[in-house]
């Protein structure tokens, strides 16, 4: 038996603003308005929500309209962030027994809407992520977003930056072993990928900090989520915990999507003003040197090296199969505004290597604690 996904149907970014959201998604990054809370939910819940689309990205932003909301409960203790994960199942029942089986914690019994022909049915269990819920959802002929939405239809349904899906999601808390063993025993999940590392391996009496990380991957769907908790010395230097810290609780630090052209995407977006975590020319420098390592030849990377340099995508792999990544600002630097949070996206495109960026850690944990340097002066501002 096992959880019967498909993928994951969506994710909900509980904001303070709404309109920012908006036009970050829409006029940044190309995602379409797809559907809103009806007038009766919005009445309903005390909350207003839009919908926005790429691919089979779903987002659902959701802002409060007075304190008793559980939007308003939710920003009152942390930034803006994602407190609900949707994924899609092919049968529900199945999914309940299995997850009755291995002692989920459940939050509601199964809720069912009809639609002419169609059924939308759910159900949402507790986590060992601190306030995220994960979802399930079932659809048989069901076409709309969700029970109570208006569903918007765009004049056009593409993404210019071809964004097609999610490719994982990655969480930040203070201790790993009982999240990995929450996905293994609870949700029936296997381990996928793994790594350790601190700055103080190279650059001994540094005072620097790391992180241990791991995958966990449904087998059945290849839905995967990466996990991330502070190493020692120097634990609460690190900046996982310091996104627990200013998050006020463990939490979704980034989503991933994924283009099949990463190169034309980052130089669009940052044109529309998104902003990016740096790499240094010492980074693309060594690429020869460590891909002799890991079985993989600079001639395999079909992309301009300089242009790829230039835009500050990162490259990793190994046995002749690539990938590209990079990551960008966080929410709080790049509106300047700290109750915007430490979340980011990350955007990828793979060329058969099916990894994490094992060799891009390095240069990923520095620029993020780069960021938070200057988050910290932003913060100090307020």
């Amino acid at each position: 038996m096992s959880l019967g996904l498909i993928g994951i149907e969506s994710y909900e970014f509980i904001v303070e603003n709404l309109a920012r959201s908006r036009s970050f998604y829409v006029e940044r990054m190309d995602f379409r308005e797809v559907a809103r809370s009806s007038r009766d939910l919005t009445q309903h819940t005390g909350e207003e929500s839009v919908v926005f689309k790429a691919g089979k990205i779903q987002v659902q932003c959701t802002t409060p309209l007075n304190q008793r909301s559980r939007a308003a409960k939710y920003l009152a203790w942390h930034p803006d962030g994602i407190p609900v994960v949707s994924f899609r199942v092919k049968d529900l029942n199945a999914t309940w027994k299995f997850l009755e089986g291995n002692h989920a914690t459940f939050l509601s019994d199964p809720e069912e809407v009809k639609e002419g022909s169609g059924s939308y049915r759910h159900f949402s269990i507790a986590t060992a992520l601190g306030d995220v819920a994960f979802r399930f959802v079932e659809r048989k002929d069901y076409v709309g977003y969700a029970p109570g939405f208006e569903d918007v239809k765009p004049a056009d349904e593409g993404n210019q930056f071809s964004m097609m899906a999610v490719d994982h999601i990655t969480v930040n808390l203070l201790s790993l072993e009982p999240w990995v063993s929450w996905c293994a025993d609870v949700l029936g999940w296997e381990q996928f990928w793994e790594i350790e590392f601190h700055t103080e391996d190279v650059r001994k009496g540094s005072g620097g900090s790391g992180l241990k990380s791991r995958v966990m991957r449904d087998p059945h769907s290849n839905v995967k989520f990466a996990a991330n908790e502070p190493q020692k010395p120097n634990f609460s230097a690190s900046q996982i915990a310091k996104f627990v810290e200013d998050h006020r609780g463990p939490g979704i630090q980034h989503v991933a999507f994924i283009t099949p052209e990463i190169i034309p995407a980052v130089g669009a977006l940052k044109e529309r003003g998104i902003q990016f975590l740096t790499t240094p020319a010492s980074y693309y420098a060594m690429l020869s040197e460590r891909f002799q390592k890991v079985n993989l030849s600079m001639s395999t990377i079909k992309e301009p090296m300089d242009q790829l340099q230039q835009l500050g995508i990162q490259v990793d792999g190994g046995n002749e199969r690539y990938m590209l990544q990079i990551f960008m600002q966080e929410g709080g630097l790049l509106y300047g505004d700290p109750k915007a949070g430490p979340f980011f996206y990350e955007i990828i495109q793979r060329a058969g290597d099916p990894g994490f960026g094992y060799g891009n850690f390095r240069a990923l944990f520095e620029s993020i604690e780069r960021d938070q340097v200057a988050r910290a002066r932003l913060n100090e501002g307020t």
